[in-house]
């Protein structure tokens, strides 16, 4: 596979989440907060492998298409700015599927000027050889790169591949405190029906007796995203 092939992959794998979401019915809020979810995901690595390997290498040996990266890069700002807005944007949020279609309209975009205009110049310009092994770079970017997007952060090189590393490992942390605390906000314990009043008089009387003795906690769990 060359890098050409790779990023088409990807764009196809946008494509099929961006489907899901335009089919998902009106009330489908957690589908499409999933959806929402892994478009983030995706978009945010796509947009980075991009900067840091595809557009540099445009630009050192093709200098004519300069202008097609510089204007793909605001693209990439653009995108990123509305990816940040929908990551904890909830699902019934009004304005939710307004700024979903909003970013599905603004990446298809992209997706098809580089695939009708920039890919082929890419292909003219590079060998096959090369083309290989810039999907080899790609692939090795993705594998490190951050899984959320950061709009303020360097786009080009150097700066984009110092706040890359450093993003993705926050990132790790972040993912799985999101993950946990949506785990946590689809649990919702019932009480036992075994229990009935005398179980809700016992607790009573515990906290009361708690108070009593100047024993009482609060705790306050935070999760900041």
């Amino acid at each position: 596979m060359d890098a050409i092939a790779l990023l088409k992959a990807d764009h196809k794998t946008v494509e099929t989440l961006f489907r899901k979401f335009e089919q998902a019915g009106p009330n489908a809020m957690k589908l499409k907060r999933k959806l929402v979810d892994q478009i983030v995901r995706e978009l945010a690595v796509h947009a980075v492998i991009e900067e840091q390997v595809l557009y540099p290498s445009i630009r050192n040996k093709a200098e004519k298409l300069e202008g097609q990266v510089l204007e793909a890069l605001e693209e990439h700002h653009v995108t990123k700015w509305l990816l940040k807005e929908l990551e904890d944007l909830p699902s019934e949020a009004e304005r939710f599927n307004a700024k979903v279609k909003v970013l599905m309209e603004n990446v298809r975009t992209h997706v098809r000027e580089e695939e009708r205009e920039l890919f082929p110049q890419v292909r003219k310009a590079f060998s096959p050889s090369e083309l290989r092994d810039m999907a080899e770079a790609l692939m090795l970017a993705k594998r490190a790169a951050p899984t959320r997007p950061h709009p303020r952060a360097p786009d080009t090189p150097p700066g984009n591949l110092v706040a890359g590393a450093v993003s993705a490992v926050l990132d790790m942390g972040k993912d799985a405190m999101r993950a946990a605390r949506r785990k946590a906000e689809g649990m919702s314990p019932l009480p036992s029906p075994r229990a009935g009043k005398r179980s809700r008089g016992k607790a009573a009387n515990q906290d009361s007796s708690r108070r009593g003795n100047g024993q009482g906690t609060e705790i306050e769990a935070h999760l900041i995203m």
